[in-house]
């Protein structure tokens, strides 16, 4: 759970960093989209989204105050996606072959030919 919740702040000051880069371009639409942001985690996007972290470690609580100020402000969105439909999966985990194979094809990934 904590690992999960590290890797959504730091995609939150990735979304964050980008949204200040585009409010920077002067043809850029205005106002920015909040910018979406995909887990497979529903415990840890009821967390993030969550007025309290009621967590022991103190490094965890400021990550959770960080996701939740950029959830409040709008710069990002969180939304569920399914571990089945979640192209980052084969880059986490161990799975099997036809599973990378799909995967990368859904991807736009070349077959490699032997």
């Amino acid at each position: 759970m904590e690992s999960v919740m590290i890797a959504l702040v730091a995609a939150s000051e990735e979304a964050s960093w980008l949204r200040s880069l585009l409010s920077e371009i002067p043809t850029w639409e205005r106002p920015i989209p909040a910018i979406l942001i995909h887990c497979d985690s529903t415990a840890a996007i009821a967390k993030a989204q969550n007025r309290y972290y009621n967590g022991k470690r103190r490094q965890i609580r400021r990550k959770h105050s960080t996701i939740r100020e950029l959830l409040t402000t709008g710069a990002v969105i969180m939304d569920y996606v399914r571990s089945d439909n979640n192209f980052a999966d084969p880059l986490t985990k161990g799975l099997a072959r036809e599973k990378v194979f799909k995967t990368s094809e859904r991807m736009g990934l070349k077959p490699i030919k032997t």
